[in-house]
């Protein structure tokens, strides 16, 4: 679908992924990037006129409403942006015969399977509004039933925005001692391997209407770590930059349940990636990997 003349509507622009999907969609044709300055997710009216007058090829929402704990006094909100708004632009893109490509989330899955990764196809039962009003939004587009990506994804950190890595790399600054969960295992995955892995996604897509490679797919990181080894991992990592800026000298394993939350948090975010890889050639790196490539950049920012 992507060519030189296709015309690329990127809503959310200015938050983490959406930083960087500015940077690897501008090869593929015109980006007309938006934020929540110049549109309002919660007005159905204003998204409706906004793509009819621009008229993508292609809608890439990379908004959402990420604040998993807030999010549990404020539903509507979190529904409104997160569900509502999906639909509707799902409404428009098949309307347009534009393929929608959207970020989703591991928080729609209950996470308690002791072992393994999620497929796709594995039932979803999340356990907070926020995971609820991410599957709702899933739920929304495919119930319109026009072209579309939904890509999952989790443990998000990047140079840009508030993420789990720059609050480590200040509190290693900061504390002696930092206590980090250590039951709770994922993938950290960057926003520059989410961007990059969505232009590699939408070179692939078939611009005569045909949508047999659209659907849910899982995009993780490889490997697996807590928090915790996470956490440690950074601040290895900053020690070896700047030995003398870290103040951390101990970092301690605690359970979730020594750090309650408004919001609970699946145990187990593992996402199994084989499908994207299966129909698309996708293979993504270790989440080591990707972190060393990336942590200049965010050390920088």
């Amino acid at each position: 679908m992507a060519t030189d003349h296709t015309r690329i509507l990127l809503i959310g622009g200015n938050g983490q992924v959406g930083h960087e999907l500015k940077r690897t969609l501008a090869p593929l044709g015109e980006v007309i990037s938006t934020d929540r300055a110049a549109l309002d997710l919660t007005d159905e009216s204003a998204i409706r006129a906004l793509v009819r007058r621009l008229r993508p090829g292609l809608i890439v929402n990379a908004a959402a409403y990420t604040a998993v704990d807030k999010a549990e006094s404020e539903p509507n909100l979190a529904f409104a942006i997160n569900a509502r708004a999906p639909g509707v632009l799902a409404q428009e893109a098949a309307a347009l015969g534009a393929w929608l490509i959207h970020y989703s989330t591991d928080y729609v899955f209950a996470g308690d399977r002791p072992q393994g990764a999620y497929l796709e196809t594995d039932p979803t039962a999340p356990m907070n509004v926020y995971g609820r009003s991410k599957l709702a939004g899933e739920e929304a587009i495919a119930a319109v039933g026009g072209a579309h990506l939904i890509l999952r994804t989790s443990w998000v950190y990047g140079p840009h925005g508030a993420n789990f890595v720059k609050t480590i790399l200040r509190l290693a600054r900061e504390r002696v001692t930092l206590s980090i969960v250590a039951d709770q295992i994922g993938a950290p995955t960057s926003s520059p391997l989410i961007a990059e892995a969505t232009a590699q996604l939408i070179r692939q897509l078939p611009d005569d209407g045909e949508d047999a490679l659209g659907g849910i797919y899982h995009l993780q990181s490889a490997g697996e770590a807590s928090w915790y080894e996470f956490a440690c991992a950074i601040v290895e990592r900053l020690r070896g930059v700047d030995a003398q800026a870290v103040r951390c000298r101990e970092i301690l394993p605690i359970p979730a349940s020594a750090y309650p939350t408004p919001a609970q948090r699946p145990a187990n975010s593992r996402l199994d990636c084989g499908k994207i890889a299966r129909s698309f050639g996708l293979r993504l790196p270790q989440w080591r990997d990707d972190f060393e490539l990336r942590f200049g950049e965010i050390l920088r920012a």
